[in-house]
Order: C-alpha cells, then structure tokens, then sequence
C-alpha cells in the first residue's frame, strides 16, 4: 500500500513493495500522487515495474565524468574522444536527467551544431553520445532507450577527391625546406606519407626500431582499424629516410599533430597550394600506388583497408587514364 503525506507544501508519495527498491515522488496535488502510487503498483502487480529513479535523479553531466573515468580510458582514441566529451558537458543539454534527455532534445543539439560545425563532426558526436547511452543501459543498467537512435542523422557529405599534382608537389616541398620552413622534418614527412600511404597518426607515432631499410619495410604494431601492419617502402622512400637527421626520443618525426598542421597549412599557402588536406596526401598516395599495385588485395595490403568499399574512397584514377587502358 502506497504511504502519502503532507511536506513543505507538496504531496509526497511513497510505494514499498516486498522484491522491490521503494519508490518515491513529490507532487504539487494529492490528486496527482495517488495517480502515480495507483500506476506504480499495478505495474508492480503485473511483474512489468522497471525502476527509472536512477535515471531520473543521475545527470547526463554526471554520466559524462563517470564515462570518462571507467570506458574512455580502453579506447586508443582516448585523448580526443576526452576533450569531445567535455565540450558536450559545457552543453545545457548535459544538466538535464538522463530520463530528460529525449529524442527531441537530441535533435535539437544536433540542430544547434551544424549551425556551426560540418556534417561529419556532427555525425561523430551522436555516435560518442549513442555509445554512451548504450553502455548506459547495457553495463550500467539504466532503464532508458537510447535517444540517438530515434532522431535523423545527418547526411554524409561526399567523400573528397583532391590528388596533389606533381607540380604542385613541387611548389609544395619547396615551401617546405629548412631555409623557408621552421620544422625540419616537414619535407621528409610528405615524401614519405606520399610514398607510403600512411595515415597522420601512424606517420606520427613511427618509430626507428620498426623500419628495416634492408628489407625495405616499416612496421605499424597498431592502426587505426585494431590491427598491425607492414608497410613496404619504395626507394624514394628508402632514401628520404637515409638523409633524416636522427632524433633521441626514436620517433622517426618528432613533431605533434599540432605542429605538423600548422606548418603544413603554412607550406601550402607559401607554394599556393589551395583546398589542400594532409589527409588528401592519402588519397594522392593510394592513387598513384594503384597504377603500381593493381591487385586491389596487394593494394589493401599496403593501405590498411579492411574492404575495397572503403579503398574505392581513396581512389581517384584520372578518367583519361582509364581511357588509355581501354583501348
């Protein structure tokens, strides 16, 4: 039986039944409590009462911090998965309860960043916060539904198709020579990620021990997909690195990801290179690795790319070149 009384000028209902947490809630009427100690009982009769007190007193806030203190820390991506979740906390979202937080409230956050961010940035932030529900209710037992789920996310832009001409190359690596650029390692690293096809963050984390100049390899223990990989070396490739000068700390380029994006933005607009990425070197790697590697397996192989779905994306074949093989 269902106990209400009179308090601070509200009605508070409390439910307490045996194989049950008891449940309590504050109403501004009598009315309304007994309507809800009436409902909390029927469905405890019926075996179908899932408590929402926790997600009705915890903040999604609050859910952030614990998120990053016990999950975050497992993923190889921690540090900028961190500094995302933080921002999303700054959000007047956050100091809502999680039983608050619904489809439409995620709709309009979504709404409100691609006011100011692309379509990409916003489609990664709903997959952090849907994976945050999830955990929620999987791991955490929280009995809510995952509100991403039930909202449009936006539409993927098309993916980029921008190759680095070898005259632009040119004006490229001539911006970036010592006498004209502050960090030394610059040029080396575009040879190199032009030549291998590397990623920025396995360009970054490279290390001496894991190249062999005699067979011609560098060995990437973990990428970006989970996996490791051995990377073959051309021998421009090969020669680029001979001609490096050698730090202490054994990192091939001894340059943060700051750094690096700094002055390679510079570099491009010495040379008058525009709408170019460093990730684009990517795609202009892949390109030119394809007329060498036709075999998309043997291609794979070398990228790091788990199905050719994901390779077609990188690939950017001229149409004239085509044309030639068709003859």
């Amino acid at each position: 039986m269902a106990s209400i009384r009179f308090r601070n000028n509200k009605w508070q209902a409390r439910v307490t039944r045996k194989g049950y947490h008891f449940e309590t809630r504050t109403f501004l009427t009598k009315q309304d409590a007994e309507r809800w100690s009436r409902s909390i009982e029927s469905n405890m009769d019926k075996g179908s009462y899932i408590s929402t007190s926790s997600a009705e007193n915890t903040t999604l806030r609050e859910i952030i911090d614990l998120y990053i203190k016990e999950v975050s820390p497992t993923h190889r991506g921690c540090e900028p998965e961190v500094i995302k979740l933080k921002a999303m906390q700054r959000h007047k979202m956050a100091s809502l309860s999680l039983a608050n937080v619904t489809p439409k409230v995620i709709a309009d956050y979504r709404d409100e960043r691609l006011e100011t961010c692309k379509a990409n940035t916003v489609i990664r932030d709903l997959a952090v916060l849907s994976s945050i529900f999830t955990h929620c209710i999987k791991e955490w037992s929280f009995a809510i539904n995952n509100p991403v789920l039930n909202i449009r996310k936006p539409k993927m832009p098309l993916g980029r198709d921008r190759v680095l001409t070898k005259n632009e190359e040119e004006k490229l690596l001539h911006a970036m020579l010592p006498i004209r650029n502050r960090n030394i390692y610059m040029s080396h690293l575009t040879i190199v990620a032009l030549e291998t096809a590397m990623r920025r963050g396995e360009l970054l984390k490279l290390e001496w021990q894991y190249i062999n100049l005699q067979n011609r390899t560098a060995h990437l223990p973990m990428t970006k997909n989970g996996k490791s990989r051995t990377v073959p070396l051309s021998q421009r490739a090969i020669d680029e690195l001979k001609s490096m000068p050698r730090n202490i700390n054994e990192k091939v380029f001894p340059i943060n990801e700051a750094a690096m994006s700094y002055c390679f933005n510079r570099a491009c607009a010495r040379a008058k290179v525009t709408g170019l990425h460093f990730h684009d070197l990517r795609h202009t790697a892949i390109t030119r690795l394809s007329q060498k590697l036709p075999n998309l397996i043997e291609l794979a192989s070398v990228t790091g790319h788990r199905n050719v779905q994901m390779l077609a994306r990188y690939y950017h074949p001229k149409a004239e070149d085509l044309a030639l093989k068709i003859r």
